[in-house]
C-alpha cells in the first residue's frame, strides 16, 4: 500500500502560486490605474469583453455586441450570470458599472480615476434584463477595444458595503472569489465553483482547474527568483533578463516571454534648452546604441522602437526612417546648435530603472556632453514631470507608457496631444493634434490607421523623445503549470490554468 502524501502536498497539488512584485492597491475594479492591481482583479471579476492571448478582443459576459451607429454600442449579456454573493447579474449591473466609471462623482463623490479610459462614454441605458446600450457623446469607434479594461460590479454589493467596502470586499461573477488579504503578503483567493465559465470564444470553458490561487508579494527580484526554483511559487512575473539563464538550467522551471505593451523613451523637457532646438533632439537619438543596451543590459528581450507604436499595434507605421547610431553626426548636430562640450545633463527616473538609466548617461556623454542619472521616488517623480511649472527645470526624463489597447489612442493622444495628461515632454504640434482628434472619431478604420500613420511620422521626425524600444515581458514558469501562457496586456489569468501530475 502506497504511503499517504502529506497533507500540505495533497493541498498543492491543487493550488497555484504567483509571485508578483507589489501587492494590489485596492480591490475596487474603479478605483484605480495600476496594471498589477488589476491583474488580480480580473481573475475575480469578469469584464463585458476580455482579451485572448492573441490579444483578440472576445465576448465574455455579454455574449455579443454590436454597433448601432457612429454614437452607440449594443451589448447582449449571457444568461444566468451569479455574482459570487449567488445575486444573479443583470444589465441593471452593467449599468451601474459604468456609470460609476465614466460618471462625475459617481464614487461616492469622487470621480473614477479610470474615467478617461472610456472617452466619450455619456451613458449607459438598459434596454431590456439583457441588453445594455452605451451612448456616446461624440463617435469613439475604439470602444471595444477599451472595454476589456472593466471589470463589472455588483451594485447591491455596493448597497451592502458602501464605498469604502468595495475597497476589500470584492463581489465579482469571475472564476475566483475572495479568501483572504494578508496585505503585503499575499491575496488568497479560491475557486468560485458556480462560476458560468467565461468566454465560448477561448478553449477552456468553465469553472477554474485548481482550488486555490495565491498571490506572493516578493518586492525583490532575487527573492521571486529562489522562490521559483525551490518550488515555492509556480509563476514569477517580471524575471530580470539576467535570470534567465538561470532558470532555463534549472530542471524545475522555464522561461515565457511575449511582446509587452509598454513604449520606453526619454522625454526631453522642451521647454527649457537646449531641448527647444531639434537639432539637439536628433543629435541624441543618433548618439545612442540601443542595441548595446538591448544586447548586454536587456539580454535581447526589446524591440528597438523609430517611433511611438509596438509593431503590434493597429496603424504601425513601418516605414519610419531610423535614428541609426551615428556618434559623428550627434557631435555634429550639437556643434551647430551651440551646445558647448561638458554642458551637463541630468536624465531624472526611479530605482527601478536605475541600471538602464546610467548606461544611456554613459553612451550619450560619448558626445562630449556630461550627462547623468538622477534617481527619484516615483511618488515625487511623476507628479513633477506632470505639470509643466514643475518640471521646468529639468532636462530628461526616462519612463515608459502601456498600451494594452494596441490602438494609437490608447498611448498618442495622452503622451503627444498637446497637454495631454502623459505628455511630459511638452510637445505640441497643431497637426498632430487635428490629425489625432480626427482619428478618434473616424469610423472608417483604413483612413484612421493613415491618420494615425502620417501623426506618428511628424513625430519621429520632430523627434520629442529620445526613442527608445519595447521589452518583453518575461515570466518565469514551473514545469508543473500548463494551460497557460503570458498575454501581451500582462495580465495572469489563472481561469484555464492547469497542473501536471
Amino acid at each position: 500500500m502506497a504511503a499517504a502524501r502529506p497533507a500540505y502536498a495533497q493541498a498543492r497539488s491543487r493550488e497555484v502560486r504567483v509571485g508578483v512584485a507589489q501587492d494590489a492597491l485596492t480591490l475596487d475594479p474603479a478605483n484605480h490605474r495600476n496594471r498589477d492591481t488589476q491583474n488580480i482583479i480580473r481573475n475575480i471579476h469578469d469584464g463585458l469583453l476580455t482579451r485572448d492571448v492573441e490579444m483578440r478582443v472576445q465576448p465574455e459576459i455579454a455574449e455579443s455586441w454590436r454597433q448601432i451607429d457612429a454614437r452607440t454600442f449594443e451589448f447582449r449579456l449571457r444568461p444566468d450570470i451569479r455574482f459570487q454573493s449567488g445575486d444573479l447579474l443583470s444589465a441593471a449591473d452593467i449599468k451601474f458599472t459604468f456609470d460609476r466609471l465614466a460618471k462625475d462623482g459617481a464614487m461616492g463623490g469622487q470621480t473614477s480615476p479610470r474615467k478617461g479610459l472610456l472617452g466619450p462614454l455619456q451613458d449607459t441605458v438598459v434596454v431590456d434584463e439583457r441588453t445594455v446600450r452605451m451612448h456616446l457623446a461624440a463617435p469613439w469607434p475604439i470602444l471595444p477595444a477599451m472595454v476589456p479594461f472593466q471589470e463589472v460590479v455588483n451594485r447591491r454589493q455596493f448597497d451592502r458595503v458602501g464605498q469604502e467596502g468595495m475597497q476589500t470586499r470584492p463581489d465579482g461573477c469571475g472564476p475566483f472569489r475572495l479568501a483572504e488579504w494578508r496585505r503585503g503578503e499575499a491575496i488568497i483567493l479560491e475557486r468560485f465553483a458556480a462560476y458560468y465559465g467565461g468566454s465560448t470564444e477561448i478553449p477552456g470553458t468553465g469553472p477554474a482547474q485548481i482550488d486555490r490561487a495565491i498571490f506572493r508579494v516578493i518586492p525583490e527580484n532575487s527573492t521571486r527568483v529562489a522562490g521559483l526554483l525551490a518550488g515555492e511559487v509556480d509563476i514569477i512575473s517580471e524575471l530580470p533578463a539576467s535570470a534567465m539563464r538561470q532558470v532555463e538550467a534549472s530542471q524545475t522551471a522555464q522561461v515565457m516571454k511575449v511582446n509587452g505593451t509598454r513604449s520606453f523613451f526619454v522625454a526631453f523637457n522642451l521647454a527649457r534648452k537646449p531641448f527647444d532646438d531639434i537639432r539637439v533632439r536628433r543629435a541624441l537619438n543618433h548618439a545612442l546604441d540601443k542595441g548595446a543596451i538591448i544586447s548586454r543590459i536587456l539580454n535581447n528581450t526589446a524591440t528597438a522602437l523609430r517611433g511611438v507604436m509596438s509593431p503590434d499595434a493597429f496603424a504601425f507605421a513601418a516605414d519610419l526612417p531610423e535614428y541609426g547610431y551615428n556618434l559623428a553626426r550627434a557631435r555634429a548636430l550639437l556643434a551647430e546648435a551651440g551646445v558647448a562640450e561638458g554642458t551637463e545633463l541630468v536624465i531624472d527616473t526611479t530605482a527601478a530603472l536605475k541600471e538602464i538609466a546610467e548606461a544611456i548617461a554613459a553612451l550619450l556623454s560619448r558626445t562630449g556632453l556630461r550627462v547623468r542619472a538622477q534617481i527619484w521616488e516615483g511618488a515625487v517623480l511623476g507628479p513633477m514631470w506632470q505639470a509643466a511649472e514643475r518640471r521646468r527645470d529639468r532636462d530628461m526624463y526616462l519612463t515608459s507608457w502601456g498600451n494594452g489597447a494596441l490602438d494609437p489612442s490608447d498611448i498618442m493622444v495622452p503622451t503627444l496631444r498637446s497637454g495631454g495628461r502623459g505628455n511630459a515632454a511638452g510637445f505640441s504640434n497643431a497637426e498632430v493634434d487635428q490629425l489625432l482628434d480626427a482619428a478618434e472619431t473616424e469610423a472608417d478604420q483604413a483612413r484612421r490607421a493613415e491618420m494615425y500613420r502620417r501623426a506618428q511620422a511628424i513625430v519621429t521626425d520632430q523627434a520629442p523623445w529620445l526613442f527608445l524600444w519595447l521589452p518583453q515581458d518575461i515570466y518565469g514558469v514551473s514545469r508543473r503549470v500548463t494551460h497557460w501562457r503570458p498575454q501581451a496586456d500582462s495580465r495572469i489569468n489563472l481561469h484555464r490554468i492547469r497542473l501536471a501530475g
